[in-house]
C-alpha cells in the first residue's frame, strides 16, 4: 500500500512552507532600538553577575546557539527551562541578572508564573511573537518576531525566533548590526529553495522510514537546537516516538539498542566535531541500524540545504526534520500537526 502523501497537506504544512515570508517579516523588523543598545551597555559594563536564558519546548532548545555565541563573548550563561527556574532556581531572581526568556505566545503557564516571581527585579529580555502578551508587556526590552499566526506545531515561530535570538546576542556583545543583518539574509532564500522540492524529499524519506520503529536525532554545539525541537516536533506532529540527544550521549546507551528498524539522523554541525558525527553514523550501520547525515554536504537530496554562513545553520538544520514530520504523517496516513491532545499554548504547569 503506498501512502497518500495529500493527507499532510494541512495547515501545519502551510506553515511550513510559509517559513520563507516569516523569516523577511522578522529580518524586516529587527530594529537596532536604544532599549536594547542600553542593556549592552549595561551587561558589558559588568552590571549582571549572570545571564540566565530560558523557555520551554522548543523556546528552551532554541537558545543553545545563543548560549554558546555568549560563551565566546566572555560570558557564562546559565539555560535553564522555565519551570526548573521558577521551582528551583527562583534565587536568580535577582536585580544582579539578566533574564533572556522565549516564548512564541509569550503566555503559557511557565513564563506567566516566572513573571509573577520575578516582579521586575531581574531585567528581562523577551522574544515573543505576540506583542500584547505579558511577556512582552511586563519585560524590559521585547524582540518582536512577527512570524505570523501558526496553527499547531512549532515551525515558522522556531526559525524566527532563531533569528531574532541570534539578532539580539549580536547587540549584547556588541557585534556589527549591520553585518548580523546581511548574513541573516541569506537565510530566506535558502529556505525557500530547499522547500520547492518538498513533495520529492517526503517521498524519499518516506522510503527510508517506511519500517523504523526507534527515531533517534543527534548532534552537537548549536546543532543541539534543531536536536531538541526535533525530538518534540516528531513526537507532537506524528504521535511517533522520537528522542533528540547530543551525539556523544549517544554512545552511552542508546547505541545499546540500534536494531535494523532504527533510523538515527545525525547533523553535521560545526567542522570542529563533524567527523566524531560522521564516526556515529558508521557505527551505527556496522550494528545494521539506519543512520544518514544532515547537512549542507549531505548525500541524500532531501536531507541536504543550501550552504550558507554559519550563523543561518541553526535556522536550516530543522527543515529535514520537518520533511520527516510529514513523511511519518503521510505512511500514518494521518494530518500531521492536528492535536488531538495538546493545545497550541501551554496554559497548565
Amino acid at each position: 500500500m503506498h501512502p497518500d502523501f495529500r493527507i499532510v497537506e494541512g495547515a501545519y504544512c502551510n506553515d511550513i512552507l510559509s517559513q520563507p515570508q516569516a523569516l523577511a517579516d522578522t529580518l524586516e523588523g529587527l530594529e537596532d532600538s536604544r532599549t536594547l543598545q542600553t542593556l549592552a551597555k549595561r551587561l558589558n559594563r559588568g552590571e549582571f553577575r549572570r545571564v540566565v536564558l530560558t523557555g520551554m519546548g522548543s523556546s528552551f532548545h532554541g537558545l543553545h546557539p545563543l548560549n554558546i555565541d555568549l560563551l565566546g563573548h566572555g560570558l557564562a550563561p546559565l539555560m535553564v527551562d522555565t519551570s526548573e527556574l521558577i521551582h528551583y532556581q527562583r534565587g536568580w531572581l535577582d536585580r544582579a541578572t539578566l533574564i533572556i526568556a522565549v516564548s512564541q505566545s509569550g503566555r503559557s503557564a511557565e513564563i506567566v508564573s516566572m513573571l509573577r516571581a520575578n516582579r521586575s527585579r531581574a531585567t528581562v529580555l523577551a522574544v515573543t511573537n505576540t506583542p500584547d502578551s505579558p511577556l512582552a508587556r511586563n519585560s524590559d526590552a521585547c524582540v518582536l518576531t512577527r512570524a505570523g499566526e501558526e496553527f499547531s506545531v512549532s515551525c515558522k515561530t522556531y526559525v524566527s525566533a532563531l533569528m531574532a535570538l541570534k539578532w539580539a546576542g549580536d547587540l549584547l556583545c556588541e557585534k556589527s548590526s549591520r553585518r548580523c543583518r546581511r548574513e541573516l539574509a541569506q537565510a530566506a532564500p535558502i529556505v525557500s529553495d530547499y522547500l520547492l522540492r518538498w513533495k520529492k524529499h517526503v517521498r524519499s524519506l518516506a522510503e527510508r522510514l517506511r519500517n523504523i520503529r526507534q527515531l533517534f536525532l543527534v548532534g552537537r554545539g548549536s546543532s543541539l537546537a534543531a536536536v531538541g525541537t526535533g525530538g518534540l516536533i516528531i513526537k507532537e506532529s506524528d504521535h511517533f516516538p522520537a528522542e533528540g540527544m547530543g551525539s556523544a550521549a549517544f554512545r552511552h546507551g542508546p547505541l545499546e539498542i540500534v536494531t535494523a528498524q532504527t533510523f538515527v539522523l545525525a547533523f553535521s554541525g560545526a567542522v570542529k566535531t563533524r567527523e566524531l558525527n560522521t564516526r556515529l553514523v558508521r557505527d551505527v550501520r556496522k550494528r545494521q541500524g539506519f543512520a544518514e547525515m544532515a547537512g549542507d554536504d549531505a548525500s541524500l537530496p532531501s536531507l541536504r540545504f543550501g550552504a550558507g554562513p554559519e550563523v543561518v545553520r541553526p535556522i536550516l538544520e530543522i527543515l529535514p526534520v520537518e520533511m520527516i514530520t510529514l513523511a511519518l504523517a503521510a505512511l500514518a496516513g494521518r494530518e500531521a500537526g492536528r492535536f488531538e491532545s495538546a493545545t497550541k499554548v501551554t496554559t497548565t504547569e
